[in-house]
């Protein structure tokens, strides 16, 4: 399929769910796309906008499912669902330990739909999000502008017991960075480890712009042809998780330029150490963090650092177009 038409397909999707809807549920749906509430995420639990899953019909969920598999592959459409339906394993883990913290509920989704799909004019989006998912997805005629930020979370990251046993949603994305870790000399390491213990959290959290220092850590100019390697798989194994025809430019330009990503890290570098790591080059951002839950909880997002949310290319639309 073409880029053309999956962004044909996505606003079809996005026209047929807006069409099985009442009055009601497309007021909830439904904002202005320049609406400050575009930019407003977060990746915890937390009572949302937007309609949730839990307010359609059948139909109507399927329809929403629709839309969020036109922008993503199958392997990141099957890590979306398997993360929606965490949210029963947490549940049942959290009521036996006897700690209620938030209603885990697979049905408290939310979908979003900022513009008019049906004008070529003027921009539109979606959004998915609910409780270790954040999609965003920024469109213009037959352009798709941005889709980060782009937050995938795993709470059990690995499940430990019950049917559901030795799950791991995102497993790639620790095996992966642990393996590069693990294959640095003692100077490259030395290098790469920005802090002895992992951070609390993503350093960027859920900010509307994510704001780091300059690049910190182990270039990939001073890794082995192997290293860099494992680095292009990590690369890929976040913007693999939406569909070729969208993902496979930017893995390209990011993989032929890995010379300019630094790895940083911190805490330990085995599996069950608390740890962090952060991916950074020029616009190019990525961050994980497995810490909580005896290191057995996962945030990672990627995120383009001047065009999250189509900002970059809005702000010049706007100063071309609409300032006199």
């Amino acid at each position: 399929m073409s880029y053309e038409s999956v962004i044909a397909e996505m606003r079809e999707s996005a026209l047929n769910l807006l069409q099985s809807l009442s009055k009601e549920q497309i007021k909830k749906i439904t904002y202005p796309f320049l609406d400050a509430e575009r930019v407003y995420w977060y990746y915890a639990p937390i009572n949302r906008h937007g309609l949730p899953l839990r307010d359609m019909s059948s139909s109507q969920k399927s329809l929403a499912f629709e839309l969020m598999k036109t922008g993503l592959s199958e392997r990141g459409d099957l890590k979306a669902n398997q993360i929606i339906q965490h949210e029963k394993i947490l549940g049942k883990i959290e009521k036996e330990a006897e700690i209620i913290m938030w209603e885990r509920d697979p049905t408290l989704y939310f979908f979003t739909i900022f513009g008019d799909p049906t004008d070529d004019i003027e921009p539109w989006g979606w959004r998915v999000e609910g409780h270790h998912l954040s999609l965003h997805f920024s469109i213009w005629a037959n352009d798709i502008l941005s889709i980060t930020p782009s937050f995938f979370g795993a709470n059990p990251a690995r499940v430990q017991s019950g049917t559901h046993e030795g799950l791991e949603v995102l497993a790639p994305r620790q095996s992966l960075a642990l393996e590069l870790m693990q294959s640095l000399d003692p100077a490259q390491s030395k290098k790469a480890l920005i802090f002895d213990e992992a951070p609390a959290d993503i350093l960027t959290f859920s900010s509307a712009r994510a704001s780091l220092p300059k690049e910190e850590g182990l270039k990939a100019t001073n890794m082995s042809q192997t290293q860099k390697n494992i680095l292009k798989n990590i690369v890929e194994e976040y913007i693999g998780e939406y569909r070729s025809e969208i993902a496979s430019g930017i893995v390209s330009k990011w993989t032929e330029n890995i010379d300019t990503i630094h790895l940083a890290w911190g805490g330990g570098n085995q599996v069950g150490d608390p740890h962090y790591y952060r991916l950074h080059g020029g616009t190019f951002l990525i961050e994980y963090d497995n810490i909580q839950n005896g290191a057995n909880h996962i945030h990672s997002v990627w995120r383009d650092v001047d065009n999250d949310f189509a900002v970059d290319v809005l702000r010049d639309h706007l100063l071309l177009y609409h300032i006199t």
